[in-house]
């Protein structure tokens, strides 16, 4: 399981679902007959016989196996089929004509009508030298260098957002030329989806166009009110351009008010109730954050423990938690499931020059009522192999 090719594993996180999946197959039961290799009758090791035997038993099996047979939940499905659908219609609409043969409205009247309502927004640039101003570079306030960083990050983006849709319509209208960059966004626009223009210098998010305006609104939004108000008491960890910057400015201050190392600083993680996202107060230590979604697994809200999922229900909007810096943290060795958090449902990165993916955030240890014993270790076999087949997940943004 440790020796792989053919870029299938690209991180750690891969290498536990395969040294997972091999550990209920390659073990001392399969020299039996009848060994269970997955639920279900249907799923027995067969005899031993002749290869004519073996392909036998192979054609028997089912040709629309059930989720469970990979140790996935019912509800995985009903994924399988969204993304079909979702990559069904793209192809069509990528199959319309780019001219209308009928009565109705052009498309560059439509994509003309769209890009000024954007632009009507109003997405205005953050004042970089008002906020350094009233949050400038401290020792023991990290959280301002993280804030100047976020309001650079999104200024670029913003000043990209205005200035091409500028440039789009007076494309359209024929007093600059349209190169091939202006019409691949046009196109887009026409198409609901988000030019590659602004991805190029965005978040990574997989929402078509208008769910993606609405979310960089409401990201804007947070952090003015973070420039008005004041750091805030719960942190919405999916408004951050770049989260593992405000993560590790949390460890650092902590580990600048106690004198201590920051390498031997790490995070113990507390699961609040729902209740406590009206209004929580400033914990004396670490942060409280919030807008992560919980995929492949339910919440027991009283128990505080993970459970199976509702069926039907893909994803569930996860309870605060509190990231709380710990010095020289003993691991925990049962009844935790080691869950990782990424920025979409992709669940893929690459390296970025800072050496951080650019997807995956963090791990969270969320406590569970399934058997987790031995030592914590991603690679652990038995380490709550049910949420690991399940791949249980937490997300910072859906696809819609």
């Amino acid at each position: 399981g440790h020796i792989n090719y053919g870029g299938r594993i690209t991180d750690d996180w891969d290498r536990r679902m395969v040294m997972t999946v091999l550990k209920s197959l390659m073990n001392e039961g399969l020299l039996n007959d009848g060994f269970q290799l997955a639920p279900g009758e249907a799923y027995r090791a067969p005899p031993a016989g002749q290869v004519g035997d073996y392909r036998a038993a192979i054609g028997e099996l089912p040709l629309s196996p059930h989720p469970n047979v990979f140790g996935l939940h019912e509800n995985a499905d009903i994924s399988c089929a969204q993304s079909e659908a979702s990559t069904l219609c793209e192809i069509l609409l990528s199959l319309q004509p780019k001219v209308s043969s009928g009565g109705g409205r052009d498309r560059d009247e439509v994509v003309a009508e769209l890009a000024t309502a954007l632009l009507e927004r109003g997405l205005e640039p953050f004042p970089l030298d008002d906020i350094s101003e009233r949050y400038p570079l401290r020792y023991d306030e990290s959280m301002n260098t993280v804030l100047t960083q976020e309001c650079i990050r999104y200024n670029k983006l913003i000043v990209a957002f205005n200035l091409t849709l500028s440039d789009l319509l007076k494309a359209l209208k024929g007093l600059v030329v349209m190169s091939s960059e202006l019409e691949e966004m046009a196109h887009a626009l026409y198409s609901n989806q988000v030019p590659t223009l602004w991805t190029a210098v965005s978040y990574p998010s997989l929402k078509p166009l208008i769910a993606w305006i609405d979310d960089l609104v409401e990201r804007i939004a947070f952090i003015n009110r973070w420039v008005d108000e004041g750091p805030p008491p719960l942190f919405w960890i999916s408004g951050f351009f770049f989260p593992q910057a405000f993560l590790t400015g949390t460890l650092q201050n902590y580990a600048r008010r106690e004198s201590v190392a920051i390498d031997t600083v790490s995070f113990s993680y507390v699961i609040l109730s729902a209740e406590d996202e009206s209004a929580p107060g400033k914990p004396e230590t670490g942060c409280y954050i919030n807008g992560l979604f919980l995929e492949g697994a339910g919440w027991d809200t009283s128990r505080k423990v993970l459970v199976e999922s509702r069926p039907k229900q893909l994803f569930l909007t996860f309870p605060p938690i509190w990231l709380k810096p710990t010095v020289n943290r003993a691991l925990p060795t049962k009844k935790v499931y080691s869950c990782p958090v990424y920025k979409t449902l992709t669940r893929a990165g690459t390296l970025s020059t800072t050496g951080h993916s650019t997807n995956f955030v963090l791990a969270i240890e969320l406590p569970s009522d399934q058997m987790c014993e031995g030592t914590f270790s991603r690679y652990a076999e038995g380490f709550s192999p049910l949420w690991i087949k399940r791949a249980v997940a937490l997300l910072c943004a859906l696809n819609y």
